[in-house]
């Protein structure tokens, strides 16, 4: 029985480690917070005007971006609105899929939960493990994601920006598609340790009256 406890235990930090990147180096630790609104707002701007030219975001509305990350509408629908869209629409792609298909090969994947299934780690590792090399069609290839097909959009960011920088600025932007993929998460959290925090309180008062219950029994 313990053996099989102990081959069920390895089978799921195999399973955990594999989520997080499995055994590649160029994966390291995504310096998220999702309590930071203003590295979330941040996030935000840069996946607007970095992302969203060819990524959709389907299960994301602007107005719930609004509201979670405390964007007055006016603001959002002036700065991260470049559509026609409305502040109730989702976050389309500005670009159409059958064209985006057709100059990449294959259509971009929407973006929304994307950071659930790879991880925040994976998502942060590649953004930054951009690297030149003159064999691939764009010029550029990612240690993380070998023989990638997409360019290394935001190159000119990079290159402007210090090193230091531009990985603060891919943590803002990995921050973001967290908060994306699952939007109540810090609420989810939240209410996770309050309910630990509870049952704590609960067993004490378990404990006195189970003992004032037994404290006559020999």
């Amino acid at each position: 029985m313990k053996k099989l406890i102990v081959l069920l235990v390895a089978m799921n930090m195999s399973m955990l480690v594999q989520a997080a990147g499995g055994n590649n180096e160029h994966v390291v630790t995504a310096p998220i917070n999702m309590d930071d609104k203003a590295s979330l707002q941040k996030g935000a701007q840069i996946y607007v005007n970095n992302c969203q030219g060819c990524h959709s975001a389907n299960f994301m509305r602007y107005e719930r971006i609004s509201d979670d990350l405390e964007i007055p509408a006016d603001i959002m629908m002036e700065n991260l609105v470049f559509t026609d869209g409305k502040i109730g629409d989702v976050m389309e792609s500005a670009i159409p899929q059958d064209l985006a298909k057709k100059w990449f090969g294959t259509a971009p994947p929407d973006l929304s939960l994307q950071a659930r299934v790879r991880g925040a780690d994976w998502v942060y590792s590649y953004l930054t493990s951009f690297y030149v090399d003159e064999s691939r069609p764009w010029g550029v290839n990612n240690h993380v994601f070998k023989d990638v097909g997409m360019p290394h959009v935001l190159q000119t960011m990079q290159e402007s920006m210090g090193d230091k920088e531009f990985k603060t600025n891919m943590a803002d932007l990995t921050n973001f598609m967290v908060y994306m993929a699952e939007p109540i998460r810090a609420t989810r959290e939240s209410l996770g340790y309050k309910v630990i925090a509870f049952l704590f309180v609960l067993l004490f008062f378990v404990y006195m009256l189970n003992r004032e219950y037994w404290k006559d029994v020999h």
